[in-house]
C-alpha cells in the first residue's frame, strides 16, 4: 500500500446553469417571427463514489481542486443548451467527508459502490419564448443560468475491517497476518516496519474477514508519539481486537496494559470492543512458561498462544477471529 494517505482537503465547485437564450424566430415567410430563444443547460453535479478496489485517498492528494463542468447556454428554435458533465470523486470505503471549517460531518461513505450527490448543479435559466404574453410578445431578455456553489472538504479515511490487529513494533504482527491471511507486507526486524496499515483477508468457513494491521503502538501514541495518532483511529471501526503480545520480550505482561492504556487516552469505547490476547513467539524457549504466566496474569482475559513460524494455535486463533467477527 505504497503511498498510504487516510486524509486531504479538496475544493468541490457544482457547475454554474447556462444562460437562457435571447431569439426570434426568422422565417421566410415570418420575418418577425416571434420568440424561440431554448433554455440553458444544467450545471454539472458533484458527486462521490465508493470504489472497493481503493484503499486510500491518495487519487487526490495531488488533485484538490475539482469543478464539474458549466452548462451550456440555450439556442435558436428553443433548442435546450447541453447540461454541464458531473465531476465524480471517487473514494474508497470507509471515507469520512467533513466541512473544512467546521469540521461537521457531512457524510460517512461506507459501502462498496455508494453513489452520493454532495452539490447539485445550478438550473439553467429559461429562454425569452418562456416571457412571451398577449402584451409583451417579444421580451429581449431570458433569465441567467443559476451560479454552482464552491466549498472546502476534509476528507478522513479509517479503515473498514473486520478485525484490529494492533501490537508493540517487533510483536510479529506482519508475519503472523502473512500466515493468517493472503497478505504480504514487509516484515524486518527493526521498529515500524509497518508504516501503513495492512489489510489481509481470512477465507474461513465460507466468510471473508478483514484483518487490519494497525503500525506499531508504544507508549505516548495517543498523545501523537511514534507513528501515534495518525493510525490510531483506524481502529474505530473493528469489530473486534487482537492484541499481541511478544512473549520473547522481558516485560510481556506490561504489554496489554500499556496497549490497552494508550487505547483508553484515545478513545474510551474501544476498551468495549470484544477482544483476544494472542502470545506471540511460541517457537522460542521459555514461551511456554510466559503463556502459562500470562493467563495467570489476566484471568479474565481470552488468551491463546501462537507461532508463525510453526503456525501452533493458527487454526485455534482463526476459530476466534470468527467469533469476534460475528458477535
Amino acid at each position: 500500500m505504497d503511498g498510504f494517505v487516510d486524509e486531504t482537503w479538496i475544493e468541490v465547485s457544482s457547475g454554474k446553469g447556462g444562460d437562457g437564450a435571447v431569439s426570434f424566430r426568422r422565417e421566410k415567410y415570418a420575418p418577425k417571427g416571434g420568440p424561440d430563444g431554448g433554455d440553458g443547460g444544467k450545471g454539472g453535479d458533484v458527486v462521490f463514489v465508493v470504489r472497493d478496489n481503493l484503499k486510500t485517498l491518495s487519487s487526490l492528494k495531488m488533485k484538490n481542486f475539482l469543478r464539474a463542468e458549466n452548462g451550456k447556454p440555450g439556442l435558436s428554435k428553443r433548442r435546450h443548451g447541453r447540461d454541464g458533465a458531473d465531476v465524480e470523486i471517487v473514494v474508497p470505503a470507509g471515507t469520512i467527508i467533513r466541512e473544512i471549517e467546521t469540521k461537521k460531518v457531512l457524510m460517512d461513505l461506507t459501502q462498496p459502490d455508494e453513489c452520493w450527490v454532495f452539490l447539485k448543479g445550478g438550473k439553467g435559466g429559461r429562454g425569452n419564448w418562456h416571457f412571451s404574453t398577449p402584451t409583451r410578445q417579444a421580451p429581449r431578455y431570458a433569465e441567467r443560468g443559476e451560479s454552482g456553489k464552491t466549498i472546502r472538504l476534509l476528507l478522513e479515511l479509517s479503515i473498514i475491517a473486520d478485525i484490529g490487529l494492533i501490537g508493540y513494533p517487533n510483536a510479529g504482527k506482519s508475519t503472523l497476518l502473512s500466515v493468517l491471511t493472503n497478505a504480504h507486507p514487509e516484515i524486518g526486524n527493526y521498529s515500524f516496519t509497518t508504516k501503513v496499515p495492512n489489510l489481509g483477508v481470512i477465507k474461513y468457513n465460507y466468510r471473508d474477514l478483514i484483518i487490519a494491521d494497525i503500525p506499531g503502538i508504544i507508549e505516548g501514541a495517543s498523545r501523537g508519539a511514534g507513528l501515534g495518532l495518525k493510525f490510531l483511529k483506524h481502529i474505530g471501526r473493528t469489530k473486534g481486537l487482537l492484541f499481541l503480545i511478544d512473549l520473547s520480550s522481558s516485560d510481556f505482561t506490561q504489554t496489554f496494559e500499556k496497549l490497552l492504556n494508550e487505547l483508553k487516552a484515545f478513545d474510551l469505547t474501544l476498551l468495549n470492543k470484544p477482544r483476544v490476547l494472542v502470545g506471540s513467539k511460541m517457537d522460542l524457549e521459555n514461551t511456554e512458561e510466559k503463556l502459562l504466566q500470562l493467563k495467570l496474569s489476566f484471568p479474565e482475559e481470552d488468551v491463546i498462544g501462537v507461532s508463525a513460524i510453526t503456525h501452533r494455535g493458527i487454526e485455534v486463533l482463526k476459530n476466534k477471529i470468527l467469533e469476534l467477527a460475528i458477535q
